[in-house]
């Protein structure tokens, strides 16, 4: 029932919102070049390897010595934007559709994180990560790395269907009123190492 809903709705969304895609395509070409997209390997489902598509929202600005300029200046207005309204997030419709996504779930981290787990903490690649998730409708990156994990590993004993439609209702309730967003002076969260030293 989750996946034929997760395959059903992505298949939607991309359709409605196809206009929106083309232009902010656009919207990042002209402003920032190409690639339009970020892609990134992230560990899914039983902690195999994906990758996740989301829209670039950085420019690849350089200094005088041609390494990258801070994360606040790449950002730009664009990409603030697009990341304070979560359209950044759109392109995982099509992870979705791939199977490697649910729109509910904890969700994909880095895969250099997979090697500091716990046997706890491992726990949450027993279910599909999400586009949105327990975690994401409780804190954000408001909560420390160890709430969030407990947030995920109370979301792969408790799921349900039911739970996964009040997760979505509450992630579009705090996307309408874009709490829990990331300012320009944070753009970049804390890495789960450097917080656990």
């Amino acid at each position: 029932m989750k996946r034929a809903f997760d395959f059903i709705l992505a298949l939607f969304l991309i359709l409605l919102f196809l206009p929106i895609f083309i232009i902010l395509s656009l919207c990042i070409y002209f402003t920032m070049g190409s690639p339009i997209l970020f892609r990134q390997l992230r560990p899914g489902l039983h902690e195999k390897i994906f990758t996740i598509y989301k829209f670039r929202t950085m420019s690849e600005e350089k200094d005088a010595n041609g390494g990258l300029l801070s994360d606040d200046i790449r950002l730009g207005r664009l990409g603030m934007f697009i990341r304070s309204t979560s359209l950044d997030e759109l392109p995982q419709l099509f992870n979705i559709l791939n199977g490697d996504m649910s729109f509910v779930g904890p969700r994909p981290l880095l895969v250099d994180y997979l090697s500091l787990y716990n046997e706890n903490q491992k726990k949450r690649h027993d279910v599909l990560p999400g586009v949105t998730g327990w975690a994401q409708v409780n804190g954000r990156n408001a909560i420390s790395w160890e709430e969030k994990f407990e947030l995920d590993l109370w979301y792969v004993e408790h799921h349900s269907f039911w739970l996964d439609i009040k997760i979505l209702w509450l992630t579009l309730l705090k996307v309408i009123k874009r709490s829990g967003i990331s300012s320009t002076n944070s753009v970049t969260a804390e890495k789960f190492g450097e917080a656990n030293g």
